[in-house]
């Protein structure tokens, strides 16, 4: 049932720590969730430097998804968009062709308070790797909840459960927020052929095996899969259709080797557009490392 578990890599962003899980070494991808981060938890006092904040960067070939369990991020776009997003709400930017964007935590700077939440990215198929830009905000009325046997969800995207979240996605796919009461047992059905569940509080059990807080179990296809909260436990769902190869180099996905290294070209010629209410700073293309480039990081 379980095929393999993957435990968070701790990270240091420049003052915020976040906790990597894909991609992993050996398993790139949930179907089309190629990125999964979870910010925090991290305590902030008011007035904390403006370096802890996420600069203008780019992406392409990706949607990136914002969900939060605490604190408050803003957001800020080169198509325009400037969104504040809280606690059970969705940031849903399409990168497609090129987007640049910044994350900053100018309410937690103001009032102080925790920072928790996931960002995950999510590769477009070959035929929307070029689609335009776009964002889109959405709170708790566009996201189904359901309630019971001591347990709590929330369809954060895609199609699940005989629900659908009112977020455009471009493949199949699904995204879940539970949270379990300690003894509580639910069921994720065999719907998709590739998911995964991130236990981002907590501690449960699958298939007899213990998953502790920043672990993500990776399942085999066509079975049901029972979950059973050992304590009180916040768990992430995940998966979907695959939808092919991807490559990844710094903030760019594509299918294609030659369409990376024109982001990464375009970048440093500063031919990206920056967020209008965010243009006097940004985040440098990183140097290459010696050597032929990666693949894949």
């Amino acid at each position: 049932m379980i095929e393999l578990v993957i435990d968070q890599r701790r990270r240091d962003l420049g003052g915020f720590e976040v906790g990597r899980v894909l991609p992993f070494h050996s398993h790139r991808m949930v179907g089309p969730f190629i990125f999964f981060d979870h910010m925090g938890p991290a305590q902030f006092t008011a007035g904390f430097p403006r370096t802890v904040d996420v600069r203008p960067h780019p992406h392409i070939g990706l949607s990136t998804v914002s969900y939060l369990f605490e604190g408050a991020m803003t957001h800020r776009d080169s198509v325009g968009s400037t969104e504040v997003i809280r606690p059970g709400e969705v940031n849903w930017m399409t990168a497609g062709k090129g987007i640049t964007h910044s994350e900053r935590f100018e309410d937690l700077r103001t009032h102080g308070g925790t920072m928790n939440g996931i960002q995950a990215w999510v590769a477009l198929p070959t035929e929307d790797e070029e689609t335009d830009p776009a964002f889109s905000h959405h709170g708790p009325d566009d996201l189904p909840t359901y309630e019971g046997g001591g347990m709590w969800a929330r369809l954060i995207a895609g199609k699940a459960f005989g629900a659908e979240a009112k977020v455009k996605v471009h493949s199949p796919m699904f995204y879940v927020h539970w949270a379990l009461d300690a003894g509580a047992t639910a069921q994720l059905p065999a719907e998709y052929p590739e998911r995964a569940a991130y236990v981002a509080q907590g501690i449960v059990e699958i298939d007899g095996r213990q998953i502790n807080e920043g672990q993500m179990a990776v399942f085999a296809p066509s079975q049901p899969v029972p979950i059973k909260a050992t304590t009180n436990a916040i768990v992430m769902l995940l998966g979907g259709e695959p939808i092919g190869e991807r490559f990844i180099e710094w903030n760019f996905v594509s299918s294609s080797k030659d369409r990376l290294a024109q982001a990464k070209a375009d970048w440093r010629a500063g031919r990206m557009k920056l967020p209008d209410a965010d243009d006097q700073e940004f985040i440098p293309l990183p140097p290459d490392p010696p050597g032929p480039a990666p693949a894949m990081s």
